[in-house]
């Protein structure tokens, strides 16, 4: 049996796009043969709770750095997984070093580091890595060029029982008009502010936002200086709620600037929905062309949405292809890539000592 440390919260209640992919990684390894340790703050995913061979080490107002550490560093684990930018993974990387613990480091990079500063922790995590994986293509080419570590490739999954196309196709629907959405923080970064201004050139539209954040008041003001009466804030959602948005939805607007991979590119395309997303992070959910359109500019946001919610025709042949192509995504797929990877991983470890 292989152990597994991941320093990821297993509570139900987290929607941390890190948290989230640890947790569905975890609910799917075969309890007989992987033994998994992760940090809790909460009531647990059911999936987890109920896991066999898994510990949550609770979070307390006080000293959860060095209570988990010393359940870290007698746990006996095998593989410490997706390490991040905190005081527990930078302890652990001096020990593991400094006492030469037989414990494999599997980094896991979800950001393109192509334009953001890195902690030091998480350079080293890079660095001293058995090896290192990105979400996307583009994420594991920044790795390469920034810190000359080659680095493979694994995919966040796509829960695809939960997100999936409408029974009823879009076009059948008897509805009276199209629907807009964008699901993700309420960030500069995330430029919000663009569907706004795009839902006040579409007033038969409705434009609809999922997310909170801290730039939610000025969006709300702005949808008052624009006048928009086709904007709805629908604040958070749980997943299963989301996934029933994005089917309700006709085409999905994402003009964020920084990401890694957005897994809401993901869940959108497995629910049959086209997508206008930025091409400067080369998403592999979207392909460009076929199941939706990958941008560089602000005018070319605004000229592929009017394709979309201009053509039918066009929206129905893009919502086909984005829910075929969401199929090489799904989780049980990913999950098993990652158990080659641990398997391999905590071998070769093992191997040196």
């Amino acid at each position: 049996m292989i152990t597994v440390f991941t320093p990821s919260f297993a509570d139900e209640a987290n929607t941390n796009a890190q948290n989230l992919t640890a947790k569905e990684i975890v609910s799917r390894l075969p309890p007989d043969r992987y033994r998994v340790v992760m940090l809790g703050d909460g009531p647990a995913d059911p999936r987890i709770r109920t896991r066999e061979n898994t510990e949550i080490l609770r979070w307390t107002r006080h000293g959860n750095t060095p209570r988990w550490l010393a359940r870290v560093l007698t746990s006996k684990i095998d593989v410490y997984f997706f390490p991040r930018e905190g005081p527990l993974d930078a302890l652990f990387l001096f020990f593991r070093r400094s006492l030469g613990l037989p414990v494999a480091l599997v980094t896991y990079i979800v950001m393109a580091l192509d334009e953001i500063d890195v902690g030091a922790t998480l350079a080293r995590s890079i660095r001293e890595a058995d090896c290192v994986f990105g979400n996307s293509r583009y994420v594991a080419q920044t790795v390469q060029d920034r810190f000359g570590v080659a680095a493979g490739t694994i995919y966040s999954g796509i829960n695809r029982e939960l997100f999936h196309p409408p029974v009823e196709a879009r076009r059948e629907r008897n509805r009276s008009r199209l629907t807009v959405l964008y699901a993700g923080s309420f960030q500069a970064r995330k430029r919000v502010d663009l569907v706004i201004r795009e839902a006040a050139q579409w007033p038969s539209v409705e434009f609809r936002l999922v997310g909170k954040g801290e730039e939610e008041e000025k969006c709300r003001s702005l949808v008052n200086e624009l006048k928009c009466g086709n904007v709805t804030f629908v604040g958070h959602l749980s997943q299963p709620e989301l996934a029933d948005e994005m089917r309700n939805a006709d085409v999905f607007l994402f003009p964020s600037v920084i990401e890694g991979h957005p897994q809401v590119l993901g869940q959108a395309a497995s629910c049959g929905l086209p997508a206008v997303a930025m091409e400067k992070y080369h998403p592999d959910y979207v392909v460009h062309g076929e199941t939706g359109y990958l941008v560089k500019s602000e005018d070319e946001i605004s000229l592929k949405l009017g394709l979309l919610l201009s053509d039918e025709d066009l929206r129905g042949k893009m919502s086909a292809a984005a829910a075929q192509h969401a199929v090489q995504f799904d989780w049980d797929k990913v999950t098993h890539d990652w158990e080659r990877v641990f398997v391999e991983a905590a071998g070769q470890r093992h191997e040196k000592h």
